[in-house]
């Protein structure tokens, strides 16, 4: 009902968090490993190394990411692989480079692009709208000072910049463009004959050498990922708050009195306008003429009053309230723009005041309603009172008990249980904690920040079982933990996944017979054409695959136009082999403008895309990027452990 009106303004940046750094946005803030640099070196970049504390906390990011993504059915297990590791450390050096080019070209980030940023970040909200409050809690959370974070954001906005501007700058032809376009519109009819692993099972006989030579040759999917059953012990505000003695009446009355203004209601007025505008970029005699005009309409107002409403809804440009006559409802101070709410404040009740000129143009104002100051009864505000009472006792002697519980945990470092006891506190405990966290639980602080997991996995806690000190992960909550079990990674012995490794070798075994089995009947088609057996005619095309996997839609359209009809064959999704008789092709001729205009900016985000793809990879190779470790090299295929050069630059 505001729209021309209210003071607030949208954050129109809300999507740059998202597209800058996800990274932290979702499930929390890492600040960089104040580590000692040396002799850890996995990568190096402009002559700088990159050390394995860097890649052990950008994998956990990529981690707490893809949790955010997924939710609960995530398993971290699957990215503790050396070519997930690969990744991180491949995606890392194209982070790094491009911060140092943005550094080399001075691409500058305002203060007030800056700001816009963090504000527009939904990880930072509360009740729709940033908060300070919020902000400083999920830094110290992390162990970020504000500094720290807001110069990673800056670095992480300027790399951003170089991408969008690579990206713009992409320009696709008209010719290709309409060449895309036949091609994604090209239709195909086809007919199936499938072929699935499941009519070969039978045929299959897994022997003992099989089984063994794939555990031999694929250890990896075997290994068991680093894990710890810990326990912890949780220190909160509200712990303390438990122990506070009630509040007496007497002392929550006295705190009413004395802070009456607190539990008021402010002064508020209702009130109807006209809106006359000069339209957008208006000149000057535009604006004369807006000003003419709610003068006239002004004096015809106040000639008649009854006939407000009518020519609010003839006249006014407001489009939230002009069909109502003008009525914006009930609002208090600082909820409409300074000129505006200076005249309706200056009103009495039914006075209709003099032109007022704001931002969105010029305003004929009647004030319909005023609700003076309130007071709430004190047995309305009681039970809050005494929780303010109580927070604020607290939250004096928090520091004190926080320091207890500090002193507790290092002075027994060999258990949790006295400083639950003196502190009357719970030991807790989880059964399989990883190096890349776990999850928060729902509406309760993150317990295992990534330096509590730092501490826990140190050699002080798990040669040793020492407690580690005490942590603040939040604001006003200190967590404690110690290793009760730790358990190293290795290989599950074959006797173990046996069962699993037969699985797999038999389902592998079908969908040989049966990719075979589709291969010979494919043959024999092309030397003598029938189709029985093949399924109902279908339309098929690049955009539209009716559920066929890539592959198979590619073998189907490679086909030369002139050469149909034709037989081709792909593999499917789970091991089915298809022969699929391709019958005719057909490009329509008429274009759709709306889907003809998507794809064309489709397309200009593809050619975007691979543009950003070379610019990354140019920047990296006049850096000097390398990975030092041949473990953590990428292969042309995305495999690791390649000593190629192309994987490390």
């Amino acid at each position: 009902m505001f729209d021309s009106v209210r003071t607030h303004r949208r954050w129109l940046l809300a999507f740059v968090l998202i597209l800058v750094f996800p990274s932290f946005v979702f499930t929390g803030i890492y600040g960089y490993s104040e580590f000692v640099r040396g002799g850890d070196e996995v990568a190096e970049l402009d002559g700088e190394p990159i050390v394995q504390q860097d890649l052990d906390a950008a994998h956990r990011e990529r981690i707490d990411r893809m949790r955010a993504m997924f939710g609960p059915q995530f398993d971290a297990r699957l990215l503790e692989t050396p070519q997930a590791r690969a990744a991180t450390l491949d995606g890392l050096l194209s982070e790094r480079a491009l911060a140092r080019q943005a550094q080399l070209a001075h691409v500058a980030v305002s203060e007030q692009t800056l700001r816009e940023a963090i504000a527009a970040a939904p990880a930072f909200h509360e009740d729709g709208k940033f908060s300070y409050d919020r902000y400083r809690r999920l830094l110290a959370a992390q162990g970020m000072a504000e500094v720290a974070f807001e110069q990673r954001v800056r670095v992480d906005l300027a790399r951003q910049m170089l991408l969008q501007a690579v990206a713009g700058s992409a320009v696709v032809p008209a010719t290709v463009s309409e060449q895309v376009r036949r091609l994604a519109e090209e239709r195909r009819q086809v007919r199936e004959f499938r072929f699935e692993p499941r009519d070969f099972q039978a045929r299959v006989a897994v022997t003992d050498a099989q089984i063994a030579a794939y555990y031999d040759a694929n250890q990896s999917e075997f290994r068991t990922q680093e894990s710890a059953r810990v326990e912890y012990v949780v220190l909160t505000l509200a712990d303390v708050a438990a122990q506070v003695p009630a509040v007496t009446e007497a002392d929550a009355r006295a705190y009413y009195e004395k802070n009456a203004a607190k539990f008021g209601q402010d002064e508020q007025r209702r009130a109807s306008h006209i809106l006359l505008t000069a339209g957008e970029g208006g000149s000057a005699a535009d604006r004369a003429g807006a000003r003419k005009k709610a003068q006239e309409l002004l004096a015809r107002v106040r000639a008649n009053p009854a006939q407000f409403e009518s020519l609010a809804r003839e006249h006014s440009r407001d489009p939230g309230s002009a069909a109502g006559g003008g009525d914006l409802g009930w609002f208090g101070r600082g909820m409409m723009v300074k000129p505006f709410e200076d005249a309706v404040f200056a009103l009495k009740e039914g006075q209709v005041g003099d032109v007022v000129e704001s931002d969105f143009g010029f305003h004929i104002i009647r004030l319909t309603g005023v609700r003076g100051a309130q007071a709430r009864p004190f047995a309305e505000v009681r039970s809050q009172i005494e929780a303010d009472l109580r927070r604020e006792a607290a939250g004096k002697r928090f520091a004190e008990v926080a320091e207890q519980f500090t002193n507790a945990v290092y002075e027994q470092p060999d258990s949790l249980q006295p400083v639950a006891d003196k502190l009357k506190l719970t030991v807790q405990s989880f059964e399989y904690l990883t190096r890349a966290g776990a999850p928060a639980r729902p509406n309760q602080p993150q317990i295992f920040t990534p330096r509590v997991v730092e501490a826990l996995f140190s050699p002080e806690s798990i040669d040793k079982r020492r407690n580690t000190e005490a942590i603040e992960v939040a604001s006003n909550v200190f967590v404690s933990a110690r290793v009760v079990e730790h358990r190293p990674t290795a290989v599950r012995p074959l006797a173990e996944v046996r069962d699993q490794i037969k699985a797999r070798v038999e389902r592998a075994e079908a969908a040989r017979l049966a990719r075979e089995a589709g291969e010979q009947k494919l043959a024999a088609l092309r030397k003598d054409a029938t189709e029985a057996g093949f399924g109902q005619t279908r339309i098929v095309s690049r955009v539209r695959p009716e559920g066929l996997p890539a592959a198979a839609v590619t073998a189907i359209m490679r086909v030369p136009a002139g050469q149909l009809p034709a037989f081709v064959g792909a593999e499917l999704d789970g091991g089915s082999y298809a022969v699929f008789r391709v019958l005719s092709s057909e490009i329509p001729e008429k274009v759709d403008p709306a889907q003809a205009h998507a794809q064309s900016r489709a397309l200009a985000q593809m050619f975007g895309g691979a543009d950003e793809v070379a610019y990354v990879a140019a920047v990296r190779a006049r850096l000097d990027a390398r990975v030092l470790r041949a473990e953590l090299k990428l292969d042309a295929a995305g495999e690791a452990g390649s000593d190629g050069k192309a994987a490390g630059k």
